[in-house]
């Protein structure tokens, strides 16, 4: 998987946000209340959102583009071509729409 930027800036700055405001509400709640093991794992998930921002890098996002394009690859392997290497033409590409 290549490591590079896949989240817009504008995407970056939402996720740095909302990370930061659920990393103080979850670090809030864990001085309240500091044997609920839940706020951990909620501050975990909210410094991850920041350090995704940071790099404005998403590995799930990476994953579905990956996913997309195997599927893409799979269905419509070559597209321009029938097996015997002849040009196929539109009709033999697209199916068949009544409407």
């Amino acid at each position: 998987m290549n490591v590079s930027k896949n989240i817009g800036i504008v995407n970056a700055l939402i996720r740095i946000t909302l990370g930061l405001t659920i990393l103080s509400w979850s670090t809030a709640k864990m001085v309240k209340h500091p044997w609920k093991e839940s706020y951990i794992f909620i501050a975990l998930c909210g410094a991850m959102k920041v350090a995704e921002g940071i790099v404005r890098f998403c590995p799930v996002t990476a994953l579905f583009r990956e996913y997309k394009d195997d599927m893409k690859d799979q269905f419509l392997p070559d597209s321009n071509h029938d097996d015997d290497g002849t040009a196929l033409d539109a009709e033999q590409i697209l199916p068949y729409n009544p409407s």
